[in-house]
């Protein structure tokens, strides 16, 4: 008789492998859906900074005029007409910003409401409704996530 040797395999079983994806799997889904959040939030701070920015513009322009620009179906109108978002802000030849900021998602812009000569109302739709500068916004034609930031002077 001859002697027989078993062989033993070194590799992996199905069940293991199964078991590997499976979990990368899970670990990749996690990761993606903080990107998401996190590019939500990074956004949410750059339309604040936009209003924040927009306001500087209107107090210039107030300080110059006497009173805050109309507005026209949410955009400034203080461009010798309306104001573009995304362009320049001029009147007059005075330059008010060189760039009047546009929301970062090109499927919603900012909202530009005059109230009087000396109020009015600018409003962005956040993206991530946890956050604790925004409210809810009623008119949800405007805001699809149904969360705002407001400011007004």
């Amino acid at each position: 008789m001859r002697n027989m040797k078993t062989k033993i395999s070194s590799g992996f079983t199905l069940v293991e492998l199964l078991v590997v994806v499976s979990l990368i799997g899970i670990l990749t889904t996690l990761v993606v859906a903080n990107l998401n959040s996190a590019r939500e939030r990074a956004r949410d701070a750059s339309r604040k900074s936009d209003l924040r920015n927009i306001q500087t513009g209107l107090r210039l322009y107030y300080n110059d005029i006497g009173q805050f620009p109309l507005s026209s179906s949410g955009d400034v109108v203080a461009c010798d007409g309306t104001c573009t978002w995304g362009e320049a802000w001029i009147n007059d030849s005075i330059t008010y910003m060189n760039t009047l900021p546009s929301d970062p998602l090109s499927d919603q812009s900012y909202v530009y409401t005059y109230v009087d000569d000396d109020s009015y109302t600018l409003k962005s739709c956040l993206e991530n409704a946890s956050d604790d500068k925004g409210e809810v916004e009623v008119d949800s034609d405007w805001c699809v996530s149904e969360w705002k930031y407001e400011v007004s002077p």
